[in-house]
C-alpha cells in the first residue's frame, strides 16, 4: 500500500530539511518568549530552526557601525540631512532593546553566539552538514571594509585565434596589460589611498599560464604586518589555486565556437538554451566550477587585507556574481571584459563597484571581442 499520512509528512519534513535552502528571519527576538512564540509559529514545518545572537562589548565597533551602516538605514532617509539626529535615535533604539533583552541561553534550543565579530563563538545543538556550514560562514565574515579586486588574464594566443580552454601564453598585448597591471597593483592597490602609505594586500591567480605570467610583474616587498606591526608581511605573496582555473571545455577544449557549432550541433544549441546547467562533453558546467569555489569564497570572506585575483571569465563571472547578489542562472551572461580590473567592496546592504580600464588601445580587431563565451 502507499504511505500512511504521518509517514508522508515526516518524508515531506525530511526532503525540506535536506534541501539545502536558507531563509532568514531578521528581527530581534531579544525575549526568550518571543523566540518560544517564533518556534511554536514554525512547528511542524520542514526546516530546521537556528538562533543567531551577535554581542559586541567593543564601544569603538559600536559607534563605527552605528556611523558607517545605521545611519543610512531606509529608516532614516527623513534624516538624510541630519545624521545626529540618526545617530541619536538608534543609541536610544539600542537602550530600548537592552532594557528587555535576554540572552540566548536557552538549552533545548539551535544556536550560534558570535562575539566581537567572531573572536568568540559558542554554538549548541548544531548538527548537520548545511548547518556546520552555516557557523563556518558566520565565523568567517566580519563588519571591517575591505575590497576585492577581480581580473582576467592579459590577452592570450587562444583569444586572439578566438579559441577557448588551452594554456596558452600572452600574446604582446597580453604582456603589455601584465606590465600595466603590475603597475596598477603597486600604486593602488597596496596603496592606503588616504594616508599613502603601504598596506598589506594579496594576491592569487589560478595554476594556468595566462594568469602566472599576468601577475609576474607585481613586486613582493616586505611591508609591516597589520596586526603586528613588524616587518613580516611579504606584499602581493602569490598563492595559486587550481580551483580558479577556467572552465574545461573538454572535447571542445582548444576549438573555436564556430567549430563547436558545426562539429557538436547539439550540444551547442544545448549550451544556448541553458548556459549554466550545460557540462561539455568529458568537461565541466558552470555548476561544477560552483563547488570548487566554495572554499575560496570562505576564506574571501574571512580577509580584511585587498585581495587581486587574476583569473578567467568563467571563475570571475560567478565571483562577481556571488558578491553582486546576481542569480546564478544568470552569471554566465554577465560581462567580464579584458584590460579591465574589477573593484568590488561589500557594504551592509550591498556591494559597491568600480571597474578601471587599464588598456585603452586595445582594438577589437586584435580578438578582443568577445564571442557567445563560456
Amino acid at each position: 500500500g502507499g504511505l500512511s499520512q504521518r509517514e508522508t509528512r515526516i518524508k515531506n519534513q525530511q526532503k525540506g530539511v535536506d534541501s539545502g535552502k536558507v531563509a532568514f528571519f531578521d528581527a530581534t527576538n531579544t525575549t526568550k518568549a518571543r523566540r518560544k512564540w517564533i518556534c511554536s509559529q514554525l512547528e511542524g514545518l520542514p526546516l530546521k530552526i537556528i538562533f543567531i545572537e551577535s554581542i559586541c562589548t567593543d564601544e569603538a565597533t559600536i559607534e563605527k557601525n552605528i556611523w558607517d551602516s545605521k545611519v543610512t538605514l531606509p529608516d532614516y532617509d527623513h534624516l538624510r540631512k541630519k545624521r545626529e539626529k540618526a545617530y541619536n535615535d538608534f543609541k536610544q533604539r539600542i537602550a530600548n532593546y537592552e532594557k528587555v533583552y535576554q540572552k540566548v541561553d536557552e538549552d533545548n534550543l539551535s544556536w550560534v553566539k558570535l562575539i566581537n565579530n567572531g573572536q568568540k563563538v559558542v554554538i549548541n545543538r548544531i548538527h548537520g552538514f548545511l548547518p556546520m556550514k552555516m557557523v563556518q560562514f558566520l565565523t568567517n565574515i566580519h563588519a571591517f571594509p575591505h575590497s576585492f579586486y577581480l581580473s582576467r588574464h592579459g590577452q592570450s594566443e587562444y583569444n586572439r585565434y578566438l579559441k577557448i580552454g588551452g594554456d596558452s601564453g600572452l600574446t604582446e598585448l597580453g604582456e603589455q596589460y601584465a606590465l600595466d597591471l603590475g603597475k596598477f597593483a603597486e600604486e593602488k592597490i597596496c596603496v592606503d589611498q588616504e594616508t599613502g602609505q603601504p598596506r598589506a594586500a594579496r594576491l592569487w591567480t589560478s595554476s594556468l599560464v595566462r594568469t602566472v605570467q599576468t601577475a609576474r610583474h607585481i613586486p613582493h616587498p616586505t611591508v609591516a604586518h597589520p596586526e603586528t606591526g613588524t616587518r613580516e608581511w611579504i606584499q602581493m605573496d602569490h598563492r595559486i589555486y587550481r580551483s580558479l582555473d577556467e572552465l574545461y571545455a573538454g572535447v571542445c577544449d582548444g576549438m573555436t565556437y564556430e567549430e563547436i557549432e558545426q562539429l557538436y550541433p547539439e550540444d551547442f544549441k544545448r549550451r544556448q538554451e541553458d548556459k549554466f546547467n550545460y557540462r561539455y562533453p568529458r568537461g565541466e558546467s558552470y555548476l561544477d566550477i560552483l563547488s570548487r569555489l566554495d572554499p575560496l569564497v570562505m576564506e574571501m570572506e574571512s580577509y580584511r587585507e585587498p585581495l587581486l585575483i587574476v583569473g578567467h571569465q568563467a571563475v570571475l563571472r560567478l565571483l562577481y556574481g556571488y558578491f553582486i547578489g546576481k542569480k546564478r542562472e544568470d552569471c554566465p551572461r554577465l560581462s567580464i571584459p579584458l584590460n579591465t580590473v574589477i573593484k568590488l567592496t561589500p557594504r551592509t546592504y550591498d556591494c559597491e563597484e568600480e571597474r578601471i580600464s587599464l588598456s585603452h588601445d586595445i582594438s577589437q580587431d586584435d580578438g578582443q571581442k568577445e564571442p557567445p563565451s563560456h
